[in-house]
C-alpha cells in the first residue's frame, strides 16, 4: 500500500461511518435483549421461561471486563470491528434457519448467545476505535450523532422490525416463517455493514495489536486494575447503588411486551404484534431519547449532586403507569401509548443519573478500564432481577406484579440520602461521556 492510499483511507470522513457504525452497534443489543422477548412470546413460550432465558443473554455484557483486554492487545481494533460485524451477520442468519424446526428453542438461543458475544466484543471495538480515529473536539462533536444512531438503532429493532415481523404474521398466517424472515432481513443488513465498513472505515496510525506484551505482562496489569477498582472509597456503596438503582426496572422491562400482548383474560392488553411494536418500541423509546436528552442538558447547568433526587424519583414512580394499564385495561390504544411514554420518559430522565456516577465513580487512573467495570455490575444488575421477573409474574398476575415493582422502588430511594457526590461533578462535562461511553448507553 502506498503512503498516497494509507493517508486517505486515514482522514476518511467521520460522517461515512459514525452513523452506520453506531447504528450497527445498538443493532444486535437490542434485537438480543427486547426482540428476542416478542419472538419467544409469538411462539408461545411462558414468562418464566422468556425471562429466564433472555436474562442469560445478558451475561456476555457483564462479563465483558475480563475479556475487553485481549481486545486491545491482539489485532487492530478495525479488524475486530469487521470481522464481529460478519459474524453477528452469521448469528442473526443462523437464528433465520433455524427459527422453522422442530428444536428452534435450542438452536435460536445458541445463535443468541452467539450474537450477544459477538456484540459485546464489537462494543469493546467501537468505542475504542472511535478514540482512535478522532481527535478530542470530533469526539465531542459526535458524541450526539453516535448516540442518535445508536436510537435509530432501538426504534429500528423494537419498532419497524417488530412491526414488520406483525404484518408478515398477518399476511402469511405463520408465525416461526414471519419471524424468519424478520431475521434473514436482519442478517442481510449486518452483510451489508461489515462490507461498507470493510470500505469505509479508516486506519488510525495508532490502532495496532500490542502484540510486544508478553501473556505474564499482560496479565499483571489486568490484576493491577481490577485491584484499584476493588480498593476505591466507597466501593461497596458504589456496587450497591450501581446493582439497586435499576432494580424495578429490572424487572419491569423483562415483562413489558408480555403484558402488552398477552390477553386480556389473564391481566394483558391483548395487543397485536405490530400495535405493540409501536407503543413501545416507537413511542416508548422516542420517549425514552427526550427523557434522556433533556436530562443531559439539565444535569450539566446544576449538576449530579442536584439532580440525583429527582432523577431517582422520575426513575422509579412513573412505573404507576402499568399498574394504571392493569387495573384498567384502556381498549383506547390512546391511552395505551400515553402510559408508555410517560414511564419511558421517567426511565429516560433517570438514566441520565445512573450514566453520570457510573462516569463518576471511574474517574482517576485506569478509568476506561474501570468504567468497563462498571457497565458490568451494570448488566448484572439487569440480569439477575429480570430472571426471577416471569415467575414472580405468573406467581402473582399482572396486577400484583406491578405492585410488587412499586415496592422494588424502595431500596433505590433508600440508598440515595447515603450517595456522595461532588456538587460540581456533571456540570458542562460534555466531553466525559464520548471519552467514556461503552456502547450500552440506553439499556
Amino acid at each position: 500500500m502506498t503512503e498516497k492510499k494509507r493517508v486517505k483511507k486515514t482522514t476518511r470522513n467521520p460522517w461515512a461511518w459514525i452513523p452506520t457504525l453506531y447504528f450497527a452497534e445498538g443493532l444486535p443489543y437490542v434485537a438480543v435483549m427486547s426482540v428476542s422477548v416478542i419472538m419467544y412470546k409469538r411462539f408461545g413460550l411462558s414468562n418464566t421461561e422468556i425471562a429466564l432465558y433472555t436474562s442469560w443473554l445478558y451475561l456476555p455484557w457483564v462479563i465483558k471486563p475480563f475479556w475487553s483486554p485481549f481486545v486491545d492487545i491482539l489485532k487492530t481494533k478495525r479488524w475486530w470491528i469487521v470481522s464481529m460485524q460478519l459474524l453477528i451477520g452469521a448469528g442473526l442468519a443462523g437464528i433465520a434457519f433455524t427459527l422453522p424446526t422442530p428444536f428452534y428453542l435450542q438452536a435460536s438461543l445458541a445463535f443468541f448467545w452467539l450474537m450477544a458475544f459477538s456484540s459485546a466484543t464489537h462494543d469493546i471495538a467501537a468505542d475504542g476505535f472511535y478514540m482512535l480515529a478522532l481527535d478530542d473536539s470530533q469526539q465531542s462533536f459526535f458524541v450526539g450523532i453516535r448516540n442518535t444512531f445508536y436510537r435509530f438503532a432501538s426504534i429500528t429493532g423494537q419498532g419497524l422490525l417488530v412491526i414488520l415481523a406483525g404484518s408478515l404474521e398477518k399476511s402469511t398466517a405463520n408465525i416461526p416463517l414471519s419471524w424468519s424472515i424478520t431475521f434473514f432481513i436482519l442478517a442481510g443488513l449486518f452483510i451489508a455493514f461489515f462490507a461498507w465498513h470493510r470500505f469505509v472505515l479508516p486506519y488510525p496510525a495508532e490502532d495496532t495489536g500490542k502484540t510486544v506484551h508478553t501473556p505474564k505482562m499482560v496479565l499483571i496489569e489486568f490484576g493491577k486494575t481490577f485491584e484499584s477498582f476493588f480498593t476505591k472509597k466507597g466501593i461497596g456503596l458504589a456496587i450497591a447503588f450501581i446493582l439497586i438503582y435499576r432494580l424495578a426496572e429490572a424487572m419491569l422491562v423483562k415483562l413489558t411486551y408480555p403484558f402488552l400482548l398477552d390477553g386480556r383474560e389473564v391481566g394483558g392488553l391483548g395487543l397485536s404484534t405490530q400495535d405493540a411494536g409501536i407503543a413501545y418500541g416507537t413511542v416508548g423509546v422516542i420517549a425514552l431519547t427526550l427523557g434522556g436528552i433533556i436530562g443531559g442538558i439539565v444535569a450539566s447547568r446544576k449538576g449530579l449532586k442536584y439532580w440525583i433526587w429527582p432523577m431517582a424519583l422520575s426513575i422509579t414512580l412513573p412505573n404507576l403507569a402499568y399498574l394504571f394499564l392493569a387495573i384498567y385495561q384502556p381498549e383506547n390504544f390512546f391511552w395505551v401509548n400515553v402510559a408508555v411514554a410517560i414511564e419511558q420518559f421517567g426511565y429516560g430522565f433517570g438514566f441520565t443519573a445512573y450514566m453520570l456516577y457510573l462516569i463518576y465513580f471511574s474517574q482517576g487512573e485506569h478509568k476506561t478500564a474501570h468504567y468497563s467495570i462498571c457497565t458490568g455490575f451494570m448488566a448484572l444488575g439487569m440480569m439477575l432481577p429480570g430472571m426471577a421477573a416471569g415467575w414472580i409474574q405468573e406467581q402473582l398476575g399482572y396486577q400484583h406484579f406491578f405492585v410488587f415493582i412499586m415496592i422494588a422502588t424502595i431500596p433505590t430511594l433508600l440508598l440515595i440520602p447515603f450517595m456522595k457526590i461532588d456538587k460540581e461533578f456533571g456540570k458542562a462535562k460534555k466531553d466525559a461521556p464520548s471519552e467514556e461511553s461503552t456502547g450500552q448507553e440506553y439499556d
